[in-house]
């Protein structure tokens, strides 16, 4: 199989002792721990192929101060429950200030 891929201009290579591969995205992460790698190199052009199973971690939402005084003006919460809704509401500024004054 080796010589016949050899003979397509084809080379697979294990990678060896891989312990983690993230996968950065906007939304969060893919992240495979121990997972197995195979490159294969065929025309001058190197493939990777990941074999493992991936968690996702949801990326980290930034909240602006600017946003977490308003959403206090606005309802009397204290900055660490406006940053709470905030981070609740990935970040909606009405959603935030409908869900401190709801309660």
């Amino acid at each position: 199989m080796k010589q016949m891929m050899k003979q397509l201009g084809m080379e697979m290579e294990t990678i060896e002792d891989v312990r983690r591969i993230v996968i950065e995205t906007g939304s969060g992460n893919y992240v495979f721990d121990g997972a197995e790698v195979v490159a294969t190199i065929m025309q001058g052009v190197t493939t990777y192929q990941i074999t493992g199973e991936a968690r996702f971690e949801p990326a980290a939402i930034e909240i602006p101060e600017d946003d977490v005084r308003l959403v206090m003006e606005q309802t009397g919460a204290s900055a660490d429950a406006a940053r709470g809704a905030l981070k609740a509401t990935g970040g909606d500024i009405a959603e935030a200030i409908l869900r401190l004054t709801a309660a």
